[in-house]
């Protein structure tokens, strides 16, 4: 009888239902979530509204599994494979006529999609960060989050505001107060989130508020650092905003379509699905897409002249400018043979190596934090593709290069950086900065 004891017990240490003790504590595996805890965490009351043992599969949305009750019935004879290609392309085709749509009706629409974009992502981060926790009754959690964002996006917006918006910041007396005193208000408002988050601490969840916090953290720094860049970019001109993310966005279409119909090498272990025929052959459709598209965009003024604010019509508009250099014909030769050329597109080619080359690991990289935490998709919002922070995972990447392209090799200075550092000078060193600047521009004629 003891011996059939003795037995029974040591099976339930093998199988990881009991095990030894360690520091005083029995540590049991719960294989819920396959992860090992003490006594005193099983002791632990759950909150209100917690679903501790329900699996995350349950929780979490699997966007690319789902098809609409209506093509349902037209799709069923086809084959998966060849279901889910139909549904990804339908959806893709209506997501770019609504894009191309949002273009057309200007600057205003796209920068307010661009907010969207952002907030539905950070949502869909911290919905998977809920679900993983486990915990729906930490006090105060989204409430803090949510306070976060819009802290991070006044301090990051709030600061460029005088760039973009001069005339309307010198005409709202509120807003002198709120750009003269940007990082001070910005440090404060942090301080008050970071007091709110230390007073909603419960006994016995530290670690668990703890990771949530640092989450929510990484979350601000992936999509409110990202969507700032890509709206600077904006402002520089639609060319520079529309171009990189139509790259994105053939490669990805490219890469899926030929690893369907040739790929049979793996290229990466993070998404098996992934070829390196579907890599190479995106990657050269997108070098010779970006071509294309930018030679038909440097004819257009509106999408080569920068954003501004108008005072006259009180909104942001895209300015009547003289093309730049950038945007104008030029000879080129090379091998013998003589081209005309846009410079810009030289500039497109290194954006397309980057996107076809660097800018799908944003993609695999997106799939390891999936796989990390064994779920499918970001959201379910897009029947075919997932949610929208996977169809945005490699224009983040994306968004941040063209930004530092911008800086380094186009927009080396901008007016209120040399103001900045013209105040610096002497009195008569400003001065003779002053009569040079003068003259220059009556040379010009503008004076």
């Amino acid at each position: 009888m003891t011996q059939v004891k003795m037995d029974t017990k040591s099976v339930r240490q093998r199988s990881g239902v009991e095990s030894p003790q360690k520091n005083g504590h029995k540590f049991r595996h719960d294989f819920s979530d396959n992860r090992t805890t003490t006594d005193e965490e099983e002791e632990e009351e759950p909150l209100p509204g917690s679903t501790r043992n329900f699996p995350i599969t349950k929780e979490l949305p699997q966007g690319t599994d789902k098809v609409p009750e209506m093509l349902k019935h037209l799709l069923i004879r086809l084959p998966q494979k060849w279901r889910n290609a139909l549904v990804r392309s339908i959806f893709g085709f209506v997501m770019i006529s609504l894009f191309s749509l949002i273009i057309y009706l200007g600057p205003i629409g796209l920068i307010v999609l661009i907010l969207a974009i952002q907030v539905k992502c950070f949502q869909e981060i911290i919905s998977i960060g809920h679900s993983v926790y486990r915990i729906h009754g930490l006090p105060w959690f989204r409430s803090l989050s949510w306070y976060f964002l819009l802290t991070t996006n006044y301090f990051f917006y709030g600061e460029n505001v005088l760039d973009f918006f001069g005339v309307l910041v010198d005409k709202v007396e509120y807003l002198h107060f709120l750009v003269k005193y940007h990082r001070f208000l910005s440090f404060s408002l942090y301080c008050g989130g970071f007091i709110w988050f230390v007073l909603s601490l419960v006994k016995k969840y530290y670690l668990k508020q703890f990771s949530l916090f640092a989450w929510t953290h990484v979350a601000l720094l992936i999509v409110v650092t990202q969507s700032y860049f890509i709206i600077q970019n904006v402002f520089q001109g639609l060319i520079w905003f529309l171009t990189p993310v139509s790259m994105i966005i053939c490669n990805d279409l490219m890469a899926y379509f030929f690893g369907l119909f040739f790929g049979r090498t793996p290229l990466i272990k993070l998404s098996p699905k992934k070829t390196w025929e579907g890599f190479i052959g995106g990657g050269i459709a997108t070098v010779a897409f970006g071509a294309v598209l930018s030679w038909c965009l440097c004819h257009s003024s509106y999408f080569t002249c920068p954003v501004e604010y108008d005072e006259t019509l009180g909104r942001i508009v895209v300015t009547t400018c003289k093309p730049s250099y950038l945007f104008r014909p030029q000879e080129l030769e090379a091998f013998g043979w003589t081209f005309t050329v846009f410079p810009f597109m030289i500039h497109s080619l290194w954006l397309s190596l980057f996107s076809a080359v660097i800018g799908p690991f944003g993609g695999f990289f997106a799939s390891g934090f999936k796989r990390a935490f064994k779920i499918k998709d970001f959201g379910d919002v897009i029947p075919g593709h997932g949610g929208i922070m996977d169809r945005f995972d490699c224009q983040f990447l994306m968004a941040t290069f063209v930004n530092v392209y911008i800086s380094s090799f186009i927009r080396t200075a901008s007016p209120a950086k040399l103001l900045a550092q013209v105040f610096t000078l002497k009195p008569d060193q400003q001065l003779q900065f002053y009569h040079t600047l003068k003259d220059h521009l009556e040379n010009l004629g503008v004076l």
